[in-house]
């Protein structure tokens, strides 16, 4: 009975990590969308030119950042006491027998946390990069507006200054794009690269560890060397027979 209720606690440990996993899933997936959009919906506001609109609208956006940070924070601190508690039982007496495929699935889980972690931690540094760049440039804009309303002139230099601004301002967010989109796919590619690491070490342990398994590989590795010699040789003997036919 014991074993039956120590099986149903490592069990539901496991279900309960995997909710918390699905559940930060979906609000990372959200938060990052929320940053993606951040940037382009500063720019409709600064675009309208209605003197009631406040150049830095950020009441609406920023709030849902700061409560989504804090919910994801709150999952990450579930899920990384529930690994805990999973390491307290690999570590109970009574578990030895089992302790090498609970240890695979602690680590699997322990992964993911670390990923989680990693991309919550990463995108939220963006987005705070993101505020404080688009806070600065606001409060130029602002500065520069609120000059050419005190002064009343609207001369051709201040709206080239404005212009170039703007250009200046929509290439940086541009090239942070750019620079964003290469860093994940580099970051996607060594991930797979790691992977495919992971795979043939597996294999080659497994062929060392089963001689009869790698003897089996040699094996057809020869016999389709062989297969292919034979393939070959009646091949070109077809060949020479076709040509002395055709020249004949």
């Amino acid at each position: 009975m014991a074993g039956i209720g120590s099986s149903n606690y490592w069990e539901d440990l496991r279900k309960q990590a995997r909710q918390l996993e699905n559940e930060l899933d979906l609000k990372l997936v959200s938060f990052s969308k929320l940053c993606t959009s951040y940037s382009s919906s500063r720019d409709v506001r600064r675009g309208d030119t209605s003197d009631t609109t406040p150049l830095l609208n950020n009441s609406t956006q920023d709030r849902m950042f700061d409560t989504m940070s804090v919910e994801i924070e709150q999952l990450l601190g579930k899920l990384t006491a529930i690994n805990d508690k999973m390491a307290e039982y690999t570590n109970a007496p009574g578990t030895a027998s089992l302790n090498a495929a609970l240890m695979h699935t602690l680590q699997r889980h322990r992964d993911i946390l670390q990923d989680y972690t990693h991309e919550f931690h990463k995108t939220k540094g963006n987005f705070l990069a993101i505020r404080e760049r688009e806070d600065l440039l606001g409060s130029v804009r602002k500065d520069i507006e609120t000059y050419k309303s005190g002064s009343g002139v609207n001369n051709r230099r201040t709206e080239l200054f404005l212009k170039e601004h703007e250009h200046l301002r929509n290439s940086d967010r541009l090239m942070d794009d750019t620079i964003s989109i290469a860093m994940a796919t580099k970051e996607n590619m060594t991930s797979q690269r790691g992977m495919l690491k992971s795979i043939q070490s597996r294999v080659n342990t497994l062929a060392n560890r089963f001689p009869t398994i790698n003897n089996l590989i040699q094996r057809i590795n020869l016999r389709k060397r062989r297969d292919s010699l034979i393939l070959g040789s009646v091949i070109g003997v077809c060949t020479i027979l076709l040509l002395l036919y055709a020249f004949h």
